[in-house]
C-alpha cells in the first residue's frame, strides 16, 4: 500500500487538476450558448440552400455545366474542419476517421484544413495539405469562406481537382454532434440530405433560367458552395463547444471519483499506522510489565 505522503500528494494534484476541468467546462458552456444560438439561427438558411440548389438542378434536365460534371482528373479536394485545440473527446478524431476510414483513396486527396488538430493528425497519416487555414475556425466570418471557395472552385475550373468534398461536425443539439462527409463538387442532385425533404414528382416541373443557364449557374453555385461551407463552420464551432463541455463534465465527475477514492484510502492508511503505533505501545507495555 502506498504511504499517507504519496496519497496525500496524489490527492491534492487530482485537486488541482479537477478545478482546471471545472473552469474549462464553466468556459466551454458560455462559449457554446453564444456558438449554438448562432447555429441556430443560420441552420435553417443552409438547408433551404442545399435543399434549393438540389431542387432546382433536379428540375433542370441535363445540364453541361462544369460544376455538375466530375472532372478528368482523379484529384479530390477535402475541406477538413477541426479545431486548434485539444480536449474535446473524440471530436477532431471523429472527423479525421471520415477520411481514414471513408473511402477515398488517399493518394488523390488534397487536404484543405481549417483548424490545426486534423491538419495535423492527417499529417502524420501521410495526406497532402494542400492549404492550411487555422486562423479561420476560431472566428468564422463569411468572407474567409468566400476565400476558400473561390481558391477550391479555381482549382475545379483548372481541372486540378475533379471533386469537392466537406468533412466536419454537424451540430445537431447540445449532446448530439455528427461527423459528416458532404460532397459539394460536382453537384449530385441525387445525394438529399436526410434533413432535406425530397421534391415529390408532382412539383418536379421543368425548370427556365433567365439569364442563360450557363451564366446563372456560374452566379449560384459558387454562392451554394460558399454558404455551405460557411454553414459547417458555424456548426463546427458549436458542436466543439458542446463536446468540450461534455469532456470536461467527464473529466470532472472522475476526478471527484479519484479524489473519493484515495480519501479512503488514505483513511485506511490512516487507521492502520494509528493502529501499529497501537500495537507497539502495549507490546512495550507488556514487555516492561
Amino acid at each position: 500500500m502506498a504511504s499517507m505522503r504519496d496519497i496525500k500528494r496524489r490527492k491534492v494534484s487530482i485537486q488541482s487538476t479537477q478545478q482546471i476541468t471545472k473552469a474549462m467546462k464553466l468556459v466551454s458552456t458560455v462559449k457554446l450558448q453564444r456558438a449554438k444560438s448562432r447555429a441556430e439561427r443560420s441552420k435553417t438558411y443552409f438547408e433551404r440552400m442545399y435543399e434549393t440548389v438540389t431542387s432546382m438542378l433536379g428540375k433542370s434536365g441535363n445540364i453541361d455545366h462544369p460544376y455538375l460534371v466530375a472532372g478528368a482528373s482523379e484529384k479530390k479536394a477535402v475541406i477538413v474542419i477541426t479545431s486548434n485545440r485539444g480536449l474535446a473527446g473524440g471530436y477532431n478524431s471523429n472527423v479525421v476517421k471520415l477520411l481514414t476510414r471513408g473511402s477515398l483513396p488517399k493518394e488523390d486527396v488534397e487536404v484543405y484544413a481549417i483548424g490545426k488538430k486534423g491538419r495535423d493528425a492527417l499529417k502524420r497519416y501521410g495526406y497532402e495539405i494542400k492549404e492550411d487555414y487555422p486562423d479561420v475556425i476560431n472566428e468564422p466570418i463569411y468572407s474567409d469562406a468566400a476565400a476558400i471557395s473561390e481558391k477550391i472552385l479555381q482549382s475545379f475550373a483548372d481541372g486540378e481537382v475533379g471533386e469537392i468534398y466537406l468533412a466536419y461536425t454537424a451540430f445537431k443539439n447540445t449532446v448530439s454532434h455528427v461527423p459528416t462527409l458532404l460532397k459539394l463538387l460536382p453537384v449530385d442532385v441525387n445525394a438529399v440530405s436526410s434533413d432535406v425533404k425530397t421534391p415529390s414528382e408532382e412539383d418536379r416541373a421543368p425548370m427556365n433560367y433567365e439569364p442563360e443557364e450557363e451564366e446563372a449557374l456560374n452566379l449560384i453555385i459558387p454562392k451554394y458552395v460558399t454558404s455551405l461551407i460557411y454553414g459547417a463552420l458555424v456548426e463546427a464551432v458549436a458542436s466543439e463547444n458542446g463536446a468540450r463541455m461534455q469532456a470536461m463534465d467527464s473529466a470532472t465527475s472522475n476526478a471527484e471519483e479519484m479524489i473519493d477514492h484515495l480519501s479512503l484510502m488514505y483513511n485506511r492508511a490512516r487507521q492502520g499506522s494509528i493502529t501499529q503505533e497501537l500495537t507497539e505501545i502495549i507490546g512495550g507495555a507488556e514487555a516492561i510489565s
